[in-house]
């Protein structure tokens, strides 16, 4: 039982003691809020003829919690029969100066159920993963992945997109 112990206590003293160091080594990410516009690339297909995979732009903005390592975002995708509109909630983790890496989940809205966009063509949850960096004081550019759960109304196939883009932070 005293081994256990010290082992914990060990273990405890060394996390707090890592986690210390690791914070006074936090980059500071990028912060702010931004809108911008680019590129979607849908890389899936449904079964449906009309299922192809589309290529299109997106409009994407985040609106950064004060405080807080979480973002509001909303991207659109079109390009294709129908639109996607896709509002989520991500967790920022700041990787280097001006830059940073995010992940979260949302729901992507397609405006006219059956026609086909980057995310299928039916209503899905969305999870998303990207990074973003500020090249200059109000530009930034962005990348991520979409990932569309059971996105097509024929089968149970997910949907994959693309997005890129260059946006003006404020």
């Amino acid at each position: 039982m005293k081994t256990i112990a010290l082992v914990t206590s060990t273990l405890i003293a060394a996390s707090i003691f890592l986690s210390a160091n690791i914070a006074n080594a936090k980059p500071a990410g990028m912060d702010g809020n931004y809108i911008g516009a680019g590129i979607s690339a849908g890389t899936t297909r449904g079964v449906g003829n009309s299922d192809d995979a589309v290529f299109g732009g997106n409009i994407q903005g985040r609106y950064a919690i004060p405080q807080a390592p979480v973002s509001v975002r909303g991207a659109v995708l079109f390009g294709g029969d129908a639109t996607a509109i896709v509002p989520t909630l991500t967790y920022d983790l700041p990787i280097a100066k001006n830059t940073n890496l995010y992940f979260g989940a949302g729901y992507s809205f397609i405006t006219d159920g059956g026609e086909n966009t980057q995310l299928g063509d039916k209503d899905a949850a969305v999870i998303t993963l990207g990074a973003e960096s500020g090249v200059s004081k109000n530009v930034v550019v962005y990348g991520d992945a979409k990932w569309a759960i059971d996105a097509y109304e024929n089968s149970s196939g997910d949907a994959l997109s693309f997005q890129t883009g260059v946006g003006w932070r404020f």
